[in-house]
Formats: structure tokens, sequence, C-alpha cells
């Protein structure tokens, strides 16, 4: 008899554990303004900062990307991220990555 009621249980239990976990597919994106941000630093630091610097000031050939932002508009860097200019080759990251760069460097100013 104990059993029966033991085995019920972890049943039972089991059943709920399985239905516990819903999906998110009704709800509203959550802004990924600061995740974007995040990810566009990422990037940076992964692929940038050896040639404009740490914190992008510049140096030798590289320009400073610190204010690039009153410079260039957003599809400008990511023109120039994608194809390259001047010294600089284009496609080091890809298209994606390059828009979420493009942003963040475009609000630099």
């Amino acid at each position: 008899m104990k059993s029966k009621v033991l085995a019920l249980l972890f049943g039972t239990s089991l059943v709920l554990a399985a239905c516990g976990g819903g999906d998110n597919a009704g709800e509203e994106p959550k802004d990924s303004g600061s995740k974007d941000t995040a990810n566009a630093e990422e990037i940076v630091q992964q692929n940038c900062i050896s040639c404009h610097g740490q914190n992008l000031e510049g140096g030798g050939a590289a320009p400073s990307l610190a204010k690039v932002g009153s410079k260039y508009d957003k599809e400008k860097i990511e023109s120039i991220i994608n194809n390259g200019q001047g010294g600089m080759p284009g496609g080091l990251i890809n298209e994606t990555d390059a828009a979420v760069v493009a942003e963040w460097l475009a609000q630099k100013k």
C-alpha cells in the first residue's frame, strides 16, 4: 500500500515538473538596448582595440573612434566596417555584428 502511494506521488511530481516550464511565445520581447551595448563593447574589445586603442583613442594609422558619431552616421560607419576605408580592411566582423557596432559607435559624439 505504501509503495503504491509513493509511486502515485512520484508519478504526479514528474507530471507536474514536466508541465511546469512554459515558453515565452506570447510575451513581448524585452528591451535589448543594454544587451546590444554590452554586445557591441564585447565585439569592439575582441576585434577593434588592437588598432584603435583600448579607449578607442586611435593609434598609428588607425583613427580615434571616441567621437566618430559626430563625423559619420550609423550607415556610413557600418559601410566602413563592412567595406573598409583607408588602411582598414573590410569584413573583419560579420554584417550582423557590424550593424550592432555601427549603432553603438554612432552614439559616440
